[in-house]
């Protein structure tokens, strides 16, 4: 393993040099843009997962508040609006990763949300006078304006996380999509069973989404430049801290939005193409227990509704909570600064989703309801656990390009929502009778064999040093400067953790 000196030494014959001007206060500004980032996701996912919870109640009114409108959809309708929103997802993915790089990631985050919130507001209005058909066509136009968020998110955080604490902040406020998921399936049982009714499920996460926009709008920025108050210390410890840069660069930032997007270079990259495919992997598992979870603690475990939202929340509330917990356990082992960056991704990467694919394969074996707290145990191990990603290949977008990261997340989040599509339809082909354990099981096995596959390629091919082609290729001599910095993935694999991020 090449230490500290070794690498130094290799940055100074590259031509370039490791730029440290100390660490930026412990609580700035970056960490308020974070808090933002944190509740807008949170938000995002509130106005995402709202339908899980709802639909039950929706088409069940014994369940719920009678004095509300009972629909006849049966399990393939309800399939096709589960899915349905991300089918408006996945066509916005690119070009919001393309906006955001372009634009500014503030206005793409914001327009997103409030369209999306405002949607929201009218989904009981379309449920009754147009039918699941309106709701379709109204999901899937949430989708759409969804799209841009993850893109945005990423290249955001591109701009405000420095190096050192790369891992750190993007856990954070991507941990803020499963407190958002808890929040809806917590209180949306108890919403739909009170005087208010399934109705106000929509209602509530609507408006939360519009005045989050508002404090977005007030005070988030695209960039630490962008800033009115940012300190100049605090500035220049996110633009520099742990970047290698030419020495003839040093003290000068360049635009990236400026900089043409290699997309061939991209295409025929093999450590974005496997993260690609581990993304997409993670994301049928994720969104099929997502989606899934109410209708499968109704009908196998006998679970009620009013119980079935604070259950369904369980595992999210779990994810929320191990989130900090590895960000913990990362720090721990890289406190003397030793543990290589890829190590670091493919440990926790390896924790996130191994880890849930033997808790799925047993819960293929429960069968009846007598084992409720074996099931509900299993459920959260395999969802909580999968935060360990986070500190995975879900920032590796970063690590492989920090000037095209929105773009990189949008390419791999466009497919990766794919199977978000299929996923919910797969598991309305395979369980016919919602009642048999069996066709469950199944369900199970094919979502443990997706995080199995995903992950053994992420070891295999996996990378996290910055390739060439994230670098400008309008400069004179970046490309020959820039390649020998990436050219030899086994040293840049085997650097210390602490020159890229503390997690």
């Amino acid at each position: 393993m090449f230490g500290l000196s070794d690498c130094c030494d290799c940055l100074q014959r590259s031509g370039y040099q490791q730029i440290s001007v100390g660490h930026g206060p412990r609580f700035g500004v970056r960490h308020i843009q974070c808090i933002l980032v944190f509740c807008g996701l949170a938000v995002a996912y509130a106005l995402r997962v709202n339908l899980s919870v709802a639909i039950v109640a929706m088409t069940d009114r014994n369940a719920t508040n009678p004095d509300f409108e009972e629909f006849n959809w049966d399990e393939s309708i309800k399939s096709y609006l589960l899915s349905s929103f991300f089918w408006g997802y996945v066509v916005t993915q690119v070009p919001g990763g393309y906006l955001s790089h372009k634009y500014g990631a503030k206005f793409t985050f914001l327009w997103g949300i409030l369209i999306c919130s405002l949607l929201a507001l009218l989904t009981p209005f379309c449920a009754e006078i147009g039918g699941w058909v309106f709701v379709l066509a109204l999901r899937a136009t949430q989708g759409l304006c969804q799209g841009m968020i993850f893109p945005s998110t990423h290249t955001f955080l591109s701009k405000w996380a420095p190096a050192e604490e790369r891992g750190r902040l993007v856990t954070y406020c991507y941990s803020g999509a499963q407190f958002g998921t808890v929040i809806m399936l917590t209180i949306s049982g108890f919403i739909a069973s009170s005087w208010m009714g399934w109705p106000s499920i929509f209602y509530i996460s609507g408006f939360g989404g519009l005045l989050w926009c508002i404090f977005w709008y007030l005070y988030s920025y695209s960039t630490p430049a962008d800033h009115p108050t940012i300190t100049q210390n605090e500035r220049r410890y996110i633009e520099t801290f742990g970047q290698p840069r030419r020495q003839s660069s040093v003290g000068v930032r360049r635009e990236s939005s400026t900089m043409r997007t290699p997309w061939c270079q991209i295409f025929t990259s093999v450590p974005f193409l496997t993260l690609l495919i581990v993304h997409c992997a993670n994301n049928w598992g994720f969104w099929t227990l997502l989606t899934e979870i109410p209708t499968y603690m109704k009908t196998i475990l006998g679970i009620d509704i009013r119980n079935n939202g604070p259950l369904s929340a369980l595992p999210y509330f779990a994810m929320t909570v191990l989130a900090f917990l590895f960000i913990f356990v990362a720090d721990v082992l890289n406190r003397d600064g030793a543990m290589p960056l890829a190590f670091s991704r493919k440990l926790f990467n390896t924790l996130g989703m191994w880890i849930p694919m033997v808790a799925l394969i047993g819960l293929g074996y429960i069968t009846t309801s007598q084992s409720t707290k074996l099931a509900i145990t299993l459920l959260t191990v395999a969802v909580g656990v999968n935060a360990a990603t986070y500190l995975g290949f879900q920032v590796n977008h970063i690590d492989l390009s920090p000037n095209f990261a929105g773009t990189l997340m949008g390419l791999t989040n466009c497919a990766a929502n794919i199977m978000s599509i299929i996923a919910p339809l797969t598991v309305g082909l395979i369980v016919t009778d919602e009642e048999n354990p069996l066709q469950w099981r199944i369900v199970f096995y094919l979502t443990a064999g997706f995080y199995f596959l995903g992950n053994l390629l992420f070891l295999i091919c996996g990378r996290t040093s910055p390739r060439t082609w994230n670098f400008s290729s309008t400069d004179s001599d970046s490309h020959s400067d820039y390649s020998s910095l990436s050219s030899n993935d086994n040293l840049n694999e085997t650097e210390p953790l602490q020159h890229h991020s503390n997690s």
